[in-house]
Parts: structure tokens; sequence; C-alpha cells
């Protein structure tokens, strides 16, 4: 009787461990293979798809969701036609230049930009003869579309 109950207690602790194990192993899976685009970070650009910018812009592909960064080129005046975009050009280290469309109704502004500057991105490409437009760089009030963001100074724009 009492082997049983030894027997019993080692097959509980066994089980037990091998449970917890499992768990930690499908946590550390889960934050590893969760897709780092959805959520902005703190950290600086881990993803680069300036060669998938550059191959949609020779394509003349639209509608490609990319994480970048570039140099501000220029500040351009806001657009206040229908919903507000503050806008600037950025240059990608591809030598390609984007038009960066900023949705300020729905996101604040970045203030203090200036050419020469740094802003990271993640937003929707669209083609254009010119380089192509990142828009989609805030949240999406319903839900329907990834959000995006700008970074800029250490600070998350969306």
């Amino acid at each position: 009787m009492k082997a049983q109950k030894n027997n019993l207690m080692i097959v509980v602790v066994v089980v037990l461990l091998a449970v917890i194990y499992w768990g930690l192993d499908f946590k550390q899976k889960q934050n590893t293979t969760h897709d780092v685009r959805a959520q902005p970070r703190s950290i600086e650009v881990v993803i680069d798809d300036q060669q998938q910018i550059m191959q949609a812009y020779q394509q003349q592909r639209s509608n490609l969701q990319v994480q970048a960064q570039g140099i501000v080129k220029a500040v351009l005046p806001d657009d206040n036609e229908g919903s507000r975009h503050q806008k600037m050009i950025l240059k990608l280290e591809n030598g390609l230049t984007v038009l960066i469309a900023h949705n300020i109704d729905l996101a604040p502004r970045i203030d203090g930009l200036k050419k020469g500057d740094t802003v990271a991105f993640f937003g929707e490409y669209e083609y254009n003869p010119k380089g192509g437009v990142i828009h989609w760089t805030h949240h999406d009030p319903q839900g329907k579309h990834s959000d995006g963001w700008l970074k800029y100074k250490g600070k998350t724009y969306q």
C-alpha cells in the first residue's frame, strides 16, 4: 500500500513538472513568434523593409505594410483637406524617397521635426512615381487595419 502511494506521488510530481515545463516552453515560443509589427516598441527599429519598399516601387505595387526608417529630406506644410495630415519626405538608406502622410486627426503631430532628423515608421506603402507614400502611421479606431506609428527621438506617435 505504501509503495503504491509513493508511486502515485512520483507520477503526480512528474506530471506536474511536465505541465510546468510545457507551459513555460509554450510561453517562450509565444513571446518569440508574435508579430513584432503589431505593437509599437520602445526599442530601435528591428525590422527593415527597405528592400521590399524598393521592390514595390519598381513593380508599382501598393497596399504593402512596411517598417523602416529614413532621414528627413523635407518637412512639408500640413495637408488640411479632409483628414489633416502632417507631411514629410524621408530618404531611405537605399536612396528612395517616400512621402510620409501622418494623420494628425487620429495621432499626435511630431513637433520640432527638421531636415536631417531620423524618423522610423510602420505603415502602409502606396506606389507613386516619386517614390511612394507611407500612410496609416496611426492607430485604427475601428480596428480593421494594422496600427501604424512613427518614432522620433525615442517617442512613438500613433
